[in-house]
């Protein structure tokens, strides 16, 4: 007499549960694993690349006013300045977004943000960027009134003009996520003779510092 095998409903179940979690387990790994080659595709090119931040170089720098009135202590201003920006990578483009630049004298803000239009950088390529920056009533400290008399007394004058905004690197037709940028450029100014004069501005070139 042969014998006969049986298996029970419960024990069939258990199986194809067991079948079903190896299965799951498989997609889970081939995931994973397609996964974490992008990420290294994507951590080679990065390395071998290796971008360089873009250089910034202040051009021109022409304060058409600059006044301070009291007792309000508030101030009046109007800049125009040109900038040169510069990428310097041979392989990496980059897209500048959300761009605001603003002056500021002894640590204190004399003008409003102003936007500048988003633009894409090729390789090595090089861009003029101006802006127009306005003050109109913009609220200083007590101390700012003085140290613009002193510094006409000196004959000098030292400001900065900031730039802040996101970057993307572009690869091929990869492009990163935004990175975050600044750059802070300090302008030496001559009140020239007489010390009275409104109208100030300099086209010496300055190199900026850039922080990603």
């Amino acid at each position: 007499m042969s014998q006969v095998l049986t298996k029970s409903p419960k024990h069939c179940a258990k199986k194809g549960l067991s079948i079903d979690h190896k299965h799951y387990k498989k997609l889970i790994y081939a995931f994973s694993t397609f996964f974490l080659s992008i990420l290294s595709l994507i951590f080679l090119v990065w390395v071998i690349l290796h971008p360089s931040k873009p250089h910034f170089s202040l051009k021109e720098v022409n304060i058409n006013q600059l006044n301070i009135s009291a007792p309000h202590n508030l101030v009046n201003s109007s800049i125009q300045l040109t900038l040169l920006s510069n990428n310097p990578n041979k392989k990496v483009g980059i897209y500048y977004e959300n761009l605001q630049v603003y002056a500021s004298y002894k640590g204190q803000q004399i003008s409003v943000d102003t936007s500048l239009p988003p633009f894409y950088q090729e390789h090595e390529e090089t861009n003029f960027l101006s802006a127009d920056l306005v003050g109109n009533g913009m609220p200083v400290g007590p101390s700012l009134g003085y140290e613009v008399g002193r510094d006409k007394i000196a004959g000098k004058l030292v400001m900065s003009l900031k730039v802040s905004g996101r970057i993307r690197w572009k690869v091929g037709t990869w492009v990163s996520g935004q990175n975050r940028f600044n750059v802070n450029c300090v302008a030496t100014i001559d009140f020239g003779s007489p010390v009275e004069s409104s109208s100030l501005s300099t086209k010496q070139g300055t190199q900026c510092s850039t922080i990603v």
